[in-house]
Parts: structure tokens; sequence; C-alpha cells
């Protein structure tokens, strides 16, 4: 007897975001089309980010009525709804919150971009498996919006906010709104002496594509400067895609803020046996200038050997990093992963409380000001800002509840899981690692090592570093 469509489940994993679906399964582990989540093994791991099972939650996508669609043009005249600003994850996950509680209410989503959907985490992972933007996308912005019956105002930005009048100005128009919610996510930071027209960043699909068709000619000589999370899983797929990459970080290893010595000299090695040059303890400028004599004739060589890079070179200027130390180092493509800040211009003109992001009820999600709530990248709890996709679910349907009048638990804020996608070097840390305490080793050989934090005999962090799981509780 054949299962029913609609019998079929779907779990999302908590830490980035992939679908299991199990009418589809996953080939490529292993795990075939039609495998019930109940009986895939307990030691199979996230597709992308290489979490286990026990990571994974069930999962409903919010229907409406076929009846109901979204309005073909987007007049600021509409009487006042719901308004999310953000076409991210944080927003959409808003959406389908609240359209799972209420099919009438009136949403309305501004998007500075299309707002198609995709899965953030994938990009820092996608360049050495030639993924296209398209295959990236998994649900256009205008099929959502159908989908969900709401109006989406894309390539329109928030400029201006007045709570007093429940108005928000946008480059599309002014919009009332009966509550708005704000999912704006945060923007790299680009530290003094690196001119930001020689950088590129890479905080979402228009970026990161930006970024594919310059490095689609060939390898190419590539500076990441940063190597927090999102510089070190940059660093290691560009290597993988055979690009010649160089790391230069301010502290003295990678991810100092994140793992004990122990685990980033674990990933130090491997990044020596993918060719990944390291140079800690640097500040570095950047310049931009045209072939020297020396550089022409270094290029007429590698065009007559053949070199893959000639082409590539021959087409653009080169930029020079320049260190503290006077090193001076020739590339091609610089990348800034510095980190991220929280564009605070909107929340301050309304008068929000702002402390390294939107200040928010640690329970209700509310901002300083009535009827005005934030999740996902934009929000801080107590000047600590929350930049994970894991909390953004239950953020969203904290906000959801309270914008409906539904009773509801309310947000309860608990470290997330982190998986720093390195594939030569899998590390998972559960829990919020403390400077104050000290990392003890559980188990360590040549293929894994397992450190946690402990508090009056209680794991209070953990983390795992290599292909051999240990499920240390946090």
């Amino acid at each position: 007897m054949s299962v029913a469509i609609a019998d079929w489940k779907k779990y999302v994993c908590r830490a980035c975001g992939v679908i299991y679906d199990e009418e589809l399964g996953d080939p490529d582990s292993g795990i075939a089309a039609g495998t019930r989540f109940d009986d895939i093994p307990e030691d199979w791991e996230c597709p992308l980010c290489g979490v286990t099972k026990a990571d994974f939650v069930f999962y409903q996508p919010v229907e409406v009525s076929a009846t109901v669609r979204a309005p073909a043009l987007v007049t600021p005249s509409r009487s006042p709804g719901v308004i999310v600003v953000g076409g991210g994850t944080a927003g959409w996950s808003a959406v389908e919150a609240l359209r799972a509680l209420d099919p009438d209410v009136s949403i309305t989503l501004v998007s500075a971009c299309s707002a198609d959907r995709y899965r953030k985490p994938e990009l820092s992972v996608s360049l050495s498996e030639k993924r296209t933007p398209e295959r990236l996308v998994f649900e256009s912005g205008q099929a959502a919006a159908t989908r969900l019956g709401i109006r989406l105002v894309a390539h329109a930005y928030a400029i201006g906010l007045s709570p007093a009048l429940r108005q928000l100005r946008t480059t599309a128009g002014t919009f009332r709104y009966r509550q708005l919610i704000l999912a704006q996510g945060a923007r790299p930071i680009v530290p003094s002496g690196l001119p930001r027209e020689l950088c590129w960043r890479v905080n979402d699909l228009s970026m990161w594509s930006r970024m594919q068709r310059q490095l689609e000619a060939g390898p190419v000589r590539v500076a990441v400067i940063g190597a927090g999370l999102i510089g070190c899983e940059l660093a290691e797929d560009l290597a993988r895609a055979g690009h010649t990459v160089t790391v230069l970080e301010v502290s003295d290893r990678p991810l100092a803020a994140l793992l004990p010595v122990p685990a980033s000299r674990r990933l130090l090695a491997n990044w020596t046996r993918l060719g990944i040059r390291f140079l800690p303890g640097r500040r570095a400028s950047v310049d931009e200038q045209r072939a020297t004599d020396a550089c022409a004739a270094q290029r007429t060589s590698e065009a007559s050997s053949g070199s893959p890079l000639a082409n590539v070179r021959a087409m653009q200027s080169e930029k020079v990093i320049t260190t503290q130390h006077g090193e001076r180092i020739a590339v091609d493509l610089v990348l800034c992963a510095t980190g991220l800040a929280t564009e605070g211009r909107l929340a301050r003109m309304a008068g929000l409380e702002f402390a390294h992001g939107i200040v928010v009820d640690k329970r209700t999600l509310r901002t300083s000001v009535p009827d005005v709530y934030a999740l996902g990248d934009c929000i801080s709890f107590a000047g600590e800002p929350c930049r994970f996709i894991d909390p953004i679910a239950a953020q969203a349907a904290a906000i959801a509840h309270a914008v409906s009048g539904f009773e509801h638990a309310g947000y309860h804020h608990e470290p997330p899981v982190i998986r720093v996608k390195t594939r030569s070097t899998p590390i998972v840390v559960r829990g919020m690692p403390s400077r104050e305490l000290d990392w003890q080793i559980v188990e360590e050989d040549d293929e894994h090592l397992a450190m946690a934090q402990y508090r009056d005999g209680e794991i209070v962090s953990s983390l795992t570093v290599g292909s051999r799981r240990i499920e240390l509780a946090a």
C-alpha cells in the first residue's frame, strides 16, 4: 500500500536550517527516498553542517487556502496590518509563524532584495561544490508571497520609522502598520585601512553571487582577512575550489574567541595540508596597483608556462596587502570576514533602545517601543548580539503569538549548537564557552578530540573536533 504524500514528514536542522524530507531521503548519504526519520541511523549527519540526527526537529511548512493570494500590486494606502522588514531567514520565519496562527491577518514584507529563499549557511561551502545561485534558491520571493498570501515589497529600503504615527517610510512609499517586526539582519564590518571598494564581503546571496562570478575565470590568489567562523569556512571552501588562500588574523590563531588552543591547532594542521597559509597577529591595509614591470614579467612567464592564473591576472589590477610588520602580499581578491554589526540608524531614529543591536525583551522579543518587535541577527540581549540560525524559529513563534494575541510561554534563549563547516576539521560546539573556565580534554586521539568546560561538576560547554562524534551534553 503506497504512502500518501500528506503522510511524509519533514525535519529541520537546528544548526543550519537544512530540511530532511522523508519522501526524498538523503541519497548522497546513503539514505534512500522514502526513509522515515525514525529509521535513520543515530550517527547520520546533516549533509551541510555535520550535526547529528539529535539536532533535527519536526518541521511543518505553512500553507494557506488556495483562495488566498498576494495582491498583484502593492500600494502604500492599504489598511494597517503587520509589516515585516527583512527578506532573509528571520523575516520569512516571522511571516510563516504569523500565517500559521492567523490565516486572515494582512502581512506586508519589505525587502531590500528580491527576498528569494535560500539557506544562508550554505554560502560558505558552495564554491568548491560549484553551486550556482539558481541551485541555492529553493523558493523565489514571489512564490513564497503567493503561497503565504502576503504582499511583498521587493527591492525597497526602510528609510524612516515613526512609532507615534505607526508609519514605516520606505523607498517604495510610506506604509502604516498595526505591528512592526524588524528582521533586517546585520552587515559585515570593514575595519579602517580596508577600502570597502577593494574588499569583498559575503553576507547574503547577492554578495556571494557577485564574488562567485569574479572567480569563474579560474584559480586566483585570495586573501581572507579574519579567521572567525565565516572567515574559516570560506578560506577552506576557496582552497577546495582551487584558489591560493592566505588568511590574516589579528589573534594568534583561528577561532581564538571560540576554541581552546588544542582545537585551533588541529584546524591549522589541516589547513597546512590544504595549502592554506595562515598569518597570525596581522593587521592589514589594502591598496590597488597596476602591474609593475616586475609583475608584468612574472605574468609573461606564467602565460608561457601555462599557469592558470595568467588569464585572470591579465584582466585586473593587483591588490597589495601591507601588514604592520612591513610585509607586502600581492593578491587578486580580498575577502573581508571580520565580523558583523547591526545598522542602528533606523532603530535610533525611532527611539528604540540600541546596544550592539536592537534591545528586545527576552521573553516577547518586543523592543522598547510598543508594537515593534525584532528578531534574528539585528537584536541583542543585554548588549550581547544573537546571530545564529538555531534560535530564529523560536523567536518567530514568540513574536507571532504576541502579535496575534494568543497565549504563549514566550521565548527562552538557549545557547545554540555551533557548527564550524570546515570539512577538513569538523567542529561542533554546544553551550557558550566561558573565558573564565578552563577547557579539559575528555577524549583524544589522532582522529578526534573532545573537550568540555565544567562548573560545579556540570558541563557548561563542550566541543568535538574530528570525524568521530562524541556527544557531550552541555
